[in-house]
């Protein structure tokens, strides 16, 4: 499906359910109820407008698009949606035993609160999941179905941004190769898993952070890759696949190609990759790879001299990870990498005191009160290029950012500044680290509001607080910055 914004906007009640539907499973009555907000001034418009439906319905509404969802790890019928977001998750893959072990689970999990468990598992590996079960089994059911709603939230915009991916893709695609025709394909949910990998090392140590980095003995990333060339045209219009290569066969490519590289960071590698594409499939003329790379803890263990950091055990991390994006076209002059970025995603920072939000446009539509001191929670996504593009593929160059160190920066300043908006603190975050870094060329930042909703504003003893997750609509912030921003400072 092929959208953009004043597209959605044109369309009609039975167009837009039909288009959007499926966001919520077997629910199509969020997406019909959610036409009426048109118009949408951004894509954000559409996911609170969605999200919005949900926590108006009444309990019974509420409870009946709980019970559409299927137990996670079974196999019942399930919409396409869930068959890939459970595969992702490695759901479909199951031992005998995890397998009994998840009907266990969801059995006891759906007579203690009349609906299956649900989870967003974009992300999640099985372990996680069947973790995520045994933890809230043990909620009140208005707790846990609070919880459940979220979830359902989460998956739809899930749903909702892969549409948009694609979109971006096609439009990315259109313009690598000049023409007006869309026509691509791939394969997602590539995960390689690469142990012994090139050390991350030479790496600018700054004050704000304690990375100096990272053994790589375990290198792990989830890539997606598209390729494009006008020789796959036949095989749309005439279902010749002489010029198809498989997208299995391009997961085993780029499986076999993480054991050749002999770098350190994520981009090089999806520009090693993309490149030997190019050599290996003459009919390719565009390879665009992205990454989420898979962030493992090391873990202490007893030493002779007291707690040392294992060499062998390490732990999955369910927080922010690093991301990576090369975008690599045949011209005439040879291989080229046309785009580029390194990133951090899912980076959640709370903030207990020391923002404000005070100042703004007051009128009649206005109830929030001005605030002086209160909690901040934000979710940030941070991504960056660079001056040179061969900085960002090899570390022994000395000019890579690690994603640590951005993060670290991050951490800094929120700590450091007294924060009059989230808008203010990531200027800040972005100035920091242009200046830290004058390799980089822009950096830019996608924010959201997750502050929570105060109940008490004192608890019985001490200066605590108390409070409870924030209900849609959030807010939400982007912005882009290059060292422009740093002239006269």
């Amino acid at each position: 499906m092929k959208l953009k914004l004043h597209q959605v906007n044109a369309m009609n009640q039975e167009d837009f359910t039909h288009a959007f539907g499926p966001l919520f499973e077997h629910s199509p009555w969020v997406a019909e109820r959610a036409w009426s907000s048109q118009p949408f001034a951004t894509e954000q418009d559409l996911i609170s407008a969605f999200e919005r439906e949900v926590w108006r319905a009444n309990p019974d509404e509420q409870l009946a698009l709980l019970r559409a969802h299927p137990d996670l790890g079974t196999r019942v019928r399930m919409t396409d949606h869930s068959v890939q977001e459970q595969s992702g998750a490695g759901l479909d893959q199951l031992s005998a035993e995890e397998y009994e072990l998840f009907l266990k689970y969801n059995k006891q999990y759906t007579e203690a609160f009349r609906f299956p468990f649900i989870m967003a598992v974009k992300g999640q590996t099985k372990d996680a999941i069947r973790e995520a079960i045994r933890v809230r089994i043990q909620r009140d059911v208005r707790e846990e179905m609070g919880k459940a709603l979220q979830e359902v939230c989460k998956i739809g915009r899930f749903r909702l941004e892969a549409i948009w991916m694609r979109e971006a893709e096609e439009k990315t695609m259109k313009q690598t190769t000049g023409s007006e025709r869309i026509m691509y394909y791939g394969k997602g949910d590539v995960w390689v898993y690469r142990s012994y990998a090139k050390p991350l090392t030479h790496l600018t140590v700054i004050p704000e952070s304690g990375f100096t980095g990272r053994d790589n003995v375990l290198f792990g990333m989830n890539i997606k890759v598209a390729v494009s060339g006008e020789k796959f045209f036949t095989s749309f219009t005439e279902g010749d696949n002489t010029m198809v290569v498989a997208t299995d066969s391009m997961k085993n490519f780029i499986l076999r190609k993480a054991g050749e590289y002999e770098g350190a960071t994520a981009e090089g590698f999806l520009a090693y990759a993309g490149r030997k594409l190019l050599e290996t499939y003459p009919q390719m003329t565009g390879v665009k790879m992205t990454a989420d790379q898979v962030s493992f803890d090391v873990l202490p263990v007893p030493g002779a001299e007291g707690l040392v950091n294992s060499e062998l055990v390490y732990r999955y991390s369910q927080n922010e990870h690093p991301t990576a994006l090369v975008e690599t076209i045949r011209t005439e002059e040879g291989i080229v990498i046309a785009e580029h970025s390194g990133g951090i995603a899912d980076l959640k920072l709370i903030k207990v005191k020391g923002s404000s939000f005070a100042g703004f446009v007051r009128d009649e539509y206005t109830t929030l009160p001005e605030s002086y001191d209160r909690p901040l929670f934000i979710f940030l996504d941070m991504s960056w290029s660079y001056e040179e593009v061969e900085d960002a593929l090899d570390s022994d160059l000395g000019q890579y950012v690690a994603a640590e160190q951005i993060r670290d920066i991050a951490h800094t300043v929120f700590h450091e500044q007294h924060s009059p908006s989230i808008q203010n603190l990531i200027y800040r975050i972005g100035q920091r680290s242009l200046i830290r870094f004058p390799q980089l060329k822009e950096i830019r930042f996608e924010s959201n509001n997750r502050t929570w909703e105060t109940i008490l504003e004192q608890a019985s003893a001490g200066e605590g607080k108390v409070f409870t997750e924030p209900r849609p609509p959030y807010g939400f912030q982007g912005f882009s910055m290059t060292k422009r921003d740093l002239e006269g400072l």
